[in-house]
């Protein structure tokens, strides 16, 4: 059961990602080819329908991972408490600017939102993937199940690690690069003309940066974490994560070749997809490594919840899950097509 409920967390973190992590890259991408107020403007309409149901699977994937796991949430949440202030800050600061950068007609008003949009995009990505890399590379753990990171020491691998170091803030980039590829293509996908153009050439950029981090990023974490490697030969048939990261890679670039948008767009999904299943399959059976004794490691079996409660809780997980499904597939389905500036939506 705490298996299942293991996948069940990492598919919906899995989907946040996908999801979110295209309007994450739009905003980025707002920043680095949005050249007038209308090529913004676009931008924003092309997530605008959705960019808010995206961040429910963060919440449906944080509500999950208390209910599963809530040794490694109380855990974390303490852990990491000052970069997820920081994070909710930028959530916070994202969401208002999307929100006040039409109430009030200035030069200097819808600049202002439209940067902190931007900014608030790129600087979440990288904190999501330096996020990730703590988890990859492992955190102090003591007995009771408690840690403190600082945000940074001397940006060393150590006994006294810093939130962030070289090793997640190499994780953190290779996420900006990967998202900034994803939201491009969202735009190329949604939109028309030089914006078009732009976001394509942008992608194309993106996506040669998101290869070379790929390959650097994927060498030295069998580094810094060597029960991934220990993982994959145990478990060969799991090497099926990593071909479909490939195939989603190589996609991508046959897409783009093609000029085939939507299949591009998939591609991207399909490369997010795979690199985070080959991370989960490594990983486990932990979900927080320690860095200073493994034996001190949260793992699935003793993070759980008790097994009663996991078992009743599948019967209300699933159709708040399938609902919440419903209504995204709506909202794509009823907004789908190109956007422009005097779109009634």
């Amino acid at each position: 059961m705490e298996t299942l409920w293991f996948c069940l967390v990492a598919a919906l973190i899995t989907g946040y990602v996908v999801l979110d992590g295209f309007d994450l890259g739009a905003g980025i991408a707002s920043l680095l080819i949005g050249r007038s107020a209308a090529d913004k403007r676009l931008i924003l309409k092309s997530i605008g329908p959705v960019w808010d149901g995206n961040e429910v699977w963060l919440l449906a994937a944080g509500g999950t991972l208390y209910f599963a796991f809530p040794a490694l949430y109380s855990s974390s949440f303490s852990g990491f408490y000052l970069p997820l202030m920081i994070v909710l800050w930028l959530l916070i600061l994202r969401g208002i600017a999307i929100e006040f950068r039409n109430h009030i007609e200035s030069p200097t008003w819808t600049p202002l939102w439209d940067f902190v949009f931007g900014a608030a995009s790129a600087l979440l990505v990288v904190f999501f993937g330096a996020a990730l890399g703590n988890v990859v590379r492992g955190v102090p753990l003591d007995s009771a199940g408690d840690f403190f990171l600082p945000l940074w020491t001397d940006f060393n691998i150590g006994a006294e690690p810093g939130i962030l170091d070289w090793y997640t803030v190499l994780v953190g980039l290779f996420a900006f690069a990967t998202l900034t590829m994803h939201g491009a293509l969202w735009v190329y996908l949604k939109t028309l003309g030089d914006l078009q153009q732009r976001a394509k050439r942008l992608a194309q950029h993106a996506l040669a940066a998101v290869a070379l981090l790929a390959l650097a990023t994927t060498l030295i974490t069998f580094q810094v974490q060597p029960h991934i490697l220990e993982s994959f030969a145990a478990r060969p048939w799991g090497f099926v994560f990593p071909l479909v990261a490939l195939t989603g890679l190589a996609g991508a670039f046959l897409s783009l070749r093609n000029k085939d948008e939507l299949k591009s767009f998939l591609a991207s999904s399909l490369f997010i997809t795979g690199m985070l299943a080959s991370v989960v399959f490594g990983v486990f059976p932990y979900v927080l490594p320690s860095s200073t004794n493994p034996a001190l490691s949260l793992t699935v079996y003793n993070a759980k919840a008790p097994d009663y409660g996991l078992k009743i809780g599948l019967f209300w997980w699933i159709p708040g899950m399938l609902l919440a499904l419903a209504y995204s597939v709506f909202v794509y389905r009823k907004f789908a097509g190109k956007v422009q500036l005097d779109d009634a939506h």
